[in-house]
C-alpha cells in the first residue's frame, strides 16, 4: 500500500512538472519563430529597399566620376551647369537662343540649321581629341546674326546632378544661366521640352484642364509599356528606380530601342544622322542613368505646380511669341493634347506640320522655318 500510495503520488505529481515543461517548449518555439519572422521581415525589407533606392551619381570631377571637359557656371545653389556657344559672339549678335536639349541628348546637340556643314577640332588640355560636326551654316547664321547657346540639362553630360529637379527648377536653371553668362535682358527659347518655340512639347496626360477624352485619346496612343511607366511615374514615383530596372515586366519602349515608335519621316532622319556619328554621346549618361533620363520622366510626369490654363500671355505688347510646332505623324507625342492646348491659348502660335515626326527639329527646312519664325516673327 506505502509503494502505490508514493508511486501515485508520484504520479500526481509528475503530470504538472511535464506540463509545466511543454508550456516552457512551446513558448520558446514560438519566440523563435518570431524572431526568424522578424529577420526574415527586415531581410526583406533591407532588399525592397536596395531595388527601389538608386545608386549614387558619379558627379563630374570628383574622385572616381567622369573628368570636366567643358566650360561651366556655378549655380546659387552650387551646382554647375556645363555650356556650349555657337555661332556669332553674344556681343555682336541680334539674336540669341538658348537652345534646350530633349531626352537622352546634350550640349552637344546639333541643329541643321543648313545644308552646309564645317568641322571644327575641339582641344582638350592642349590636344586635339576629337571633331564635332556641326550642321550649322555659317551663311546661315551670320545672315540672322544668331549666338547659339547650348547647356546640359541637370544631370545630364557634365551638369551636377539635382535630385529636386521639376519643370520649376528647369527654368530657374535657364535663367540663371542666361544672368551669369551675361546674354541680355532679351533671348529666345527653343525647347523639345519647353520654350519659347516649343518644338513637340512634353504633354502631360493629368493635367486638371485637360478632358479626360482628349487625354485618354492621346494616351491610348502609346505602347502598354510607356503607359505603364508613365503612370508608375506619376503615381508612385518612389517605385520608379525599380520599374524601371526590373526584368519582368517592359518599361521604357524607346530605352529598349523601340524602333515602332518613329514614323517613317523620322527613320528617314535617323538614317541620315546615324552617317555621321555623333560626339559626346557617351557622355550623355555617364552620371547615371537615373540622374539623367529617369528623373526627366519624374519631372515631367509628376503633380506640376501648375496647370497649363493658367498661363497667360508672357508678350501681351508683342513684343515677342510663343510658337508650339508639333508634328502630325508623331508617334511619341500625340498632336491631339498640342492641338487642344492651342486651341485654348490662342496666343500660341500653333504649327502642324503634316509630314513631320517627333526628330522634326532635324530636318534642315523645317529648323530653319522654327528659327525663322521665331526672330523674324
Amino acid at each position: 500500500m506505502k509503494l502505490t500510495a508514493v508511486g501515485s503520488k508520484i504520479g500526481q505529481n509528475a503530470f504538472p512538472v511535464l506540463h509545466g515543461f511543454s508550456l516552457f517548449a512551446e513558448i520558446h518555439n514560438a519566440a523563435m519563430y518570431a524572431e526568424i519572422a522578424v529577420a526574415l521581415a527586415a531581410g526583406l525589407l533591407s532588399w525592397a529597399y536596395q531595388t527601389i533606392k538608386p545608386p549614387p551619381p558619379k558627379i563630374c570631377g570628383s574622385p572616381g566620376g567622369p573628368p570636366i571637359t567643358s566650360p561651366r557656371v556655378k549655380l546659387s545653389d552650387g551646382r554647375h551647369l556645363a555650356y556650349r556657344e555657337m555661332g556669332v559672339p553674344k556681343e555682336e549678335a541680334k539674336h540669341k537662343i538658348i537652345v534646350i536639349h530633349g531626352f537622352d541628348d546634350s550640349k552637344n546637340l546639333s541643329l541643321p540649321v543648313s545644308q552646309g556643314e564645317y568641322w571644327k577640332p575641339m582641344s582638350i588640355d592642349g590636344n586635339i581629341t576629337f571633331q564635332i560636326n556641326y550642321r550649322n551654316s555659317l551663311e546661315t547664321i551670320e545672315e540672322l546674326s544668331i549666338y547659339f547657346l547650348f547647356f546640359d540639362r541637370a544631370g545630364y553630360g557634365e551638369s551636377d546632378p539635382y535630385p529636386s529637379r521639376s519643370v520649376k527648377s528647369e527654368a530657374y536653371d535657364i535663367q540663371e544661366l542666361a544672368d551669369q553668362l551675361q546674354i541680355g535682358s532679351k533671348f529666345y527659347v527653343i525647347g523639345m521640352l519647353s520654350g519659347a518655340s516649343l518644338v513637340v512639347p512634353f504633354v502631360h496626360y493629368w493635367w486638371p484642364s485637360l478632358p479626360a477624352n482628349i487625354s485618354k485619346q492621346g494616351f491610348q496612343k502609346l505602347c502598354t509599356a510607356d503607359q505603364r511607366t508613365f503612370q508608375v511615374a506619376h503615381h508612385t514615383p518612389w517605385l520608379f528606380y525599380w520599374w524601371m530596372t526590373q526584368k519582368w515586366f517592359p518599361s521604357l519602349s524607346i530605352m529598349a530601342g523601340n524602333m515602332n515608335l518613329f514614323s517613317p519621316p523620322d527613320m528617314e532622319i535617323i538614317k541620315k544622322l546615324s552617317e555621321t556619328p555623333k560626339a559626346g554621346q557617351e557622355m550623355v549618361r555617364q552620371q547615371g542613368v537615373h540622374e539623367s533620363l529617369h528623373r526627366d520622366i519624374l519631372a515631367g510626369y509628376a503633380k506640376w505646380e501648375f496647370d497649363f490654363m493658367d498661363l497667360t500671355n508672357p508678350f501681351p505688347n508683342n513684343e515677342g511669341s510663343v510658337h508650339l510646332w508639333q508634328g502630325y505623324e508623331d508617334r511619341i507625342i500625340p498632336f491631339e493634347i498640342n492641338r487642344y492646348i492651342a486651341e485654348k491659348l490662342p496666343w500660341i502660335h500653333y504649327h502642324e506640320v503634316p509630314d513631320a515626326g517627333h526628330l522634326m527639329l532635324f530636318k534642315v527646312e523645317l529648323c530653319e522655318a522654327i528659327i525663322r519664325a521665331l526672330v523674324l516673327g
